[in-house]
């Protein structure tokens, strides 16, 4: 018998609450988004999750073994812009940092990531107390890093390696 909370389960009902929630409170679930990105980010992109909340990173890509920090924002109206990353854990040890952006419904439709080299360098070259904090816009991290996965392509191509 299969486990009927099982986690694809359970993240497609978190999905439905938080876009319920939003609507009818008219602001977001606090802290769902960055829990159905986790998910999302792990199962979309074949990371391996990380078992504990220590560290600054939450998951770890297993062709590489880079630590990924990953981070969400969801995007309820495309034409505004002006959306932030939350603040960037400079402090701690990771890799790189995969943004998941997700639409209304909580669905993600683009996966970025952006190694750490290419963030301090961003940040070295700013002037922007903002950024030596940690703090980004979306639209700046989409600039630095690269396309992974988008909806309608699926994994970047670089990622799949069909002569194994």
């Amino acid at each position: 018998m299969t486990n009927p909370y099982a986690a694809n389960q359970l993240i497609a009902q978190a999905r439905i609450l938080a876009a319920e929630y939003r609507r009818t409170m008219g602001r977001p679930l606090p802290g769902i988004s960055n829990e159905i990105a986790e998910h999302d980010a792990v199962r979309l992109l074949q990371l391996d999750p990380k078992a504990s909340q220590e560290g600054g990173w939450d998951a770890v890509d297993p062709k590489t073994g880079e630590r990924i920090q990953i981070k969400s924002r969801t995007i309820f109206d495309e034409s505004k812009g002006g959306e932030r990353l939350g603040q960037l854990k400079l402090n701690q040890d990771w890799d790189a940092v995969v943004l998941v952006l997700m639409d209304e419904n909580y669905e993600p439709y683009e996966i970025y990531q952006a190694t750490r080299d290419e963030i301090e360098a961003f940040i070295d070259k700013t002037s922007s107390s903002r950024a030596k904090r940690g703090a980004m816009s979306v639209a700046r991290f989409k600039i630095i890093g690269r396309l992974r996965w988008d909806r309608d392509n699926g994994l970047d191509p670089e990622v799949w390696d069909n002569q194994a």
